[in-house]
């Protein structure tokens, strides 16, 4: 099979690996550059997008936009950068001139901004107010959804998806990429309270996704994490459905976060089986690893 360069659309690392703090769960701190890099070429992954983690609810040490601007700068042919910014920074209102600070980035070369989680509601004003600035700026913006406040990091959200799609229809020149379990959960019709934060399985009847997905030309969906890797592995029938109808609109991602991460090799396996068995074609195949990411960021 022909090997196209992939680029991940959701990369995390830190640039200072001697001082990260261990994750308190798992005992592994977050990758390095180099770490990445490493696990990308056992994927071919040609690209990494580094997305800072800003708000405190999704870290256990920050990482800036300055941190990934530097990794960016240091390895030019394996990343390119987001900037985040929290919709509490600043003035924490509603009312603050984002725009000044998201150009800032932009003009240092940033494509988009993210990952967003802060747990603050998907249509609290403030998080309203950073989705406009977003659109105002021509910058998009990856969402991590989350099913309730505390406990838990992301913009909240309740079964159904109703205050992202108040905010994909208020701000419908911004492109949105969806993200996380209770994003992903809603691929199918089955997701309940009780499954929404985890990995629901068996076969898929048609959700939500689908249906925000024709409704809403901005949004499209970041296949990273166990997340994307359950939703499309769950029923490879309705995935090679769901490729064909929104091939266009579906980044491939890795999310990868320590080094004992094994879910972006099960999620290429899974992707390069699915072309060797022509039940996806070379061409969506190939939008959903690469062309879709360079077309979007201008990834040259």
């Amino acid at each position: 099979m022909e090997t196209i360069k992939k680029i991940d659309i959701h990369a995390h690392a830190t640039p200072f690996l001697e001082y990260a703090p261990k994750n308190t769960v798992t005992g592994y701190p977050i990758v390095s550059p180099e770490q990445l890099i490493e696990m990308y070429d056992k994927i071919d992954v040609g690209t990494g997008v580094l997305l800072p983690l800003t708000s405190p609810e999704a870290m256990y040490e920050q990482i800036t936009s300055s941190d990934c601007k530097y990794m960016a700068e240091k390895y030019k042919d394996r990343f390119v950068w987001f900037c985040n910014v929290d919709p509490r920074c600043a003035d924490n209102t509603p009312n603050t001139d984002l725009s000044k600070t998201l150009n800032h980035y932009k003009s240092l070369g940033a494509r988009g901004v993210g990952e967003l989680t802060a747990n603050l509601y998907a249509d609290d004003p403030m998080v309203d107010n950073l989705f406009y600035h977003c659109e105002q700026c021509d910058m998009p913006v990856t969402i991590h959804v989350a099913p309730k406040f505390g406990g838990c990091y992301g913009i909240i959200d309740e079964l159904g998806l109703p205050r992202l799609e108040k905010m994909l229809k208020k701000h419908k020149d911004l492109k949105i990429l969806g993200h996380s379990q209770p994003f992903w959960a809603e691929i199918s019709a089955d997701v309940n309270d009780m499954n929404r934060n985890a990995f629901p399985t068996g076969k898929v009847t048609e959700g939500r996704i689908a249906k925000l997905m024709r409704e809403y030309p901005n949004l499209y969906c970041d296949l990273s994490a166990n997340s994307g890797r359950n939703a499309f592995m769950r029923d490879p029938e309705y995935t090679a459905k769901f490729i064909e109808e929104f091939a266009d609109r579906l980044l491939y991602g890795c999310d990868i976060c320590a080094t004992y991460n094994t879910h972006q090799n099960q999620m290429n396996d899974f992707l390069n089986s699915m072309l060797e068995q022509k039940a996806i074609t070379k061409e969506n195949y190939a939008k959903i690893v690469r062309e879709n990411a360079v077309k979007l960021l201008n990834i040259k």
